[in-house]
């Protein structure tokens, strides 16, 4: 005889929670109502949605793919990764190995040609990255170069294409004096410019916002990268980047990471009406969850009270050999730090990838009034990337 609650039991069950006529839901709904005017920004794995409050329209401000330079720096910021990839599919007897590798360096002789300090000045065009155009052409072009001769002479000489050679002669410090620059540093470049371009103007476009950021409610939901990643304060790059943004003034205790939230789409929000349903169904999520909170703090009060605390990342020294979290990057050359944050990002399934660069850049950024021009970016400040010749 399968089983099934008595129906009593379930009634009773509904009477606190699971049911629209329930006492969570009423009480939810009251809180809701008495803070309708209150901001609420919910950001995803792709956009930053503010929902102003008093039936005010949202807005809206989008920092990933479909911005601009977004798909080319990261196109090149995987070449440090597929050479690795490559060399593990040969290892394991992976037929299309070879197949692989040559549309890699088809496809990197291709951007080569269209490389140019113009094509990022004029086509790519990222204000953040005004300035420094020269330089990103010359990172690209020695990037997918170096990839195509490693990719190559792997081909031709598969013993000698191995994860110790390359860790040696193509992701660090090589003796190789065609190849005076890691692709290490590259990668460490490419993500922290990234995220300097998404850092400065979400900041500037959250500081236009007329809100109060004391009231500010907040719901960071959508997938960014992993599907394990940024569940917590320290492996999502929102919490601290709206942390910074606000000039610290935003509450971290209003700040709920909700991975089974609705999917919030940008085309709910293309008519008053849907507008309306997405904004209603956040601030349920949002104040179903503070809803417990404070009567945690009422039933409980002299019971020891849960804080979140934003601690300072460790630092990492030649003695260094395991972390528990990301390392704080002091400087644009503290190479030992911002190579092990690429490191971390990729062992601990609970990072974003974009941790790599982001807490150095958006740091820098609050320091020196959101001004792109005044970060300094590891990896590519100070480090010249020449025209790669390489040897015979």
């Amino acid at each position: 005889m399968p089983y099934s609650p008595d129906p009593e039991f379930r009634a009773l069950y509904e009477a606190y929670t699971a049911n629209a006529d329930s006492i969570g839901a009423h009480l939810n709904a009251r809180y809701g109502e008495r803070s309708s005017d209150d901001p609420l920004l919910v950001t995803t794995g792709s956009d930053v949605v503010i929902f102003p409050g008093g039936g005010r329209p949202p807005l809206v401000e989008s920092f990933r793919k479909t911005t601009r330079g977004f798909i080319e720096i990261t196109a090149v910021s995987h070449l440090g990764v597929a050479v690795p990839y490559l060399i593990q599919l040969k290892d394991l007897d992976q037929p299309d190995w070879r197949r692989d590798a040559e549309r890699l360096v088809d496809r990197a002789i291709r951007v080569r040609a269209v490389n140019s300090a113009g094509y990022w000045r004029d086509v790519a065009a990222v204000e953040a990255w005004r300035g420094r155009e020269e330089k990103i052409a010359a990172l690209v072009d020695y990037s997918c170069a170096s990839t195509v001769d490693a990719v190559t002479r792997g081909l031709s000489d598969p013993d000698r294409f191995t994860m110790a050679w390359c860790r040696d002669h193509f992701l660090d410090r090589t003796d190789l004096a065609d190849l005076p620059v890691a692709m290490n540093d590259m990668m460490a470049a490419t993500f922290a410019l990234v995220f300097l371009d998404t850092g400065y103007r979400v900041s500037r476009w959250l500081r236009e916002q007329a809100f109060d950021w004391t009231r500010l409610m907040v719901i960071v939901t959508g997938r960014a990268g992993r599907p394990t990643a940024g569940l917590t304060w320290q492996t999502n790059s929102m919490c601290h980047l709206l942390w910074r943004a606000s000039g610290e003034r935003l509450d971290p205790d209003k700040l709920y990471i909700a991975p089974h939230a609705p999917v919030l789409g940008l085309d709910q929000l293309s008519s008053p009406e849907g507008a309306a349903e997405a904004e209603a169904q956040f601030r349920q999520v949002w104040f179903s969850t503070r809803t417990t909170a404070e009567l945690g703090r009422l039933m409980y009060r002299d019971y020891p009270a849960f804080q979140r605390r934003i601690e300072a990342a460790p630092v990492v020294d030649a003695t260094t050999a395991t972390l528990a979290e990301l390392p704080t990057v002091r400087s644009g050359d503290d190479r030992r730090a911002y190579v092990t944050r690429l490191r971390f990002v990729m062992e601990d399934p609970g990072q974003q990838l974009a941790n790599a660069g982001a807490q150095f850049i958006i740091d820098q950024l609050a320091a020196n009034g959101n001004r792109p021009e005044a970060v300094v970016v590891p990896g590519f400040d100070g480090i010249d990337y020449p025209e790669y010749r390489p040897s015979a």
